[in-house]
């Protein structure tokens, strides 16, 4: 049975691009197949015209591939449909703390940033005291 998969896939590409085709070579109700051709219906298709040839082979087609279809999905997933999703085991993550917080964090512009090791503190900038209000009487 598995060797009949690839020769069953072609058939069923080779049945879509006939079907999408055959659809777009019918036209509307209003003027059919012959228009195209530019003469009458009944020398190019016969005295019905086109419209029965083309309704009846795209029928035909979409039968087909009904048919390969259901072949293809009963048939052609069995080696891939072996395991489920939720058999495979995830590996569990861990959400430890790093071992030296003050080297990953991220620095946003104007914050104050940790000394480096062995650094000398800074000293803050020298401010004249802050005078209160005179108060008036």
């Amino acid at each position: 049975m598995s060797s009949l998969i690839p020769f069953v896939t072609v058939i069923h590409l080779i049945l879509c691009v006939l079907i999408v085709l055959a659809v777009l070579v019918q036209s509307g109700k209003g003027a059919e197949i012959s228009a195209s051709f530019g003469g009458s219906s009944q020398t190019v298709f016969g005295s019905t015209g086109g419209a029965n040839f083309f309704q009846m082979f795209t029928g035909v087609c979409a039968a087909l591939f009904m048919v390969t279809s259901v072949f293809l999905a009963t048939q052609g997933g069995k080696g891939a449909m072996s395991k489920s999703v939720m058999d495979v085991s995830v590996p569990a993550t861990s959400t430890t703390a790093p071992a030296n917080p003050s080297a990953t964090t991220p620095t946003t512009p104007g914050a104050a940033t940790a000394p480096a090791a062995g650094a000398a503190p800074a000293q803050p900038a020298a401010q004249a005291p802050a005078q209160a209000p005179a108060a008036t009487h």
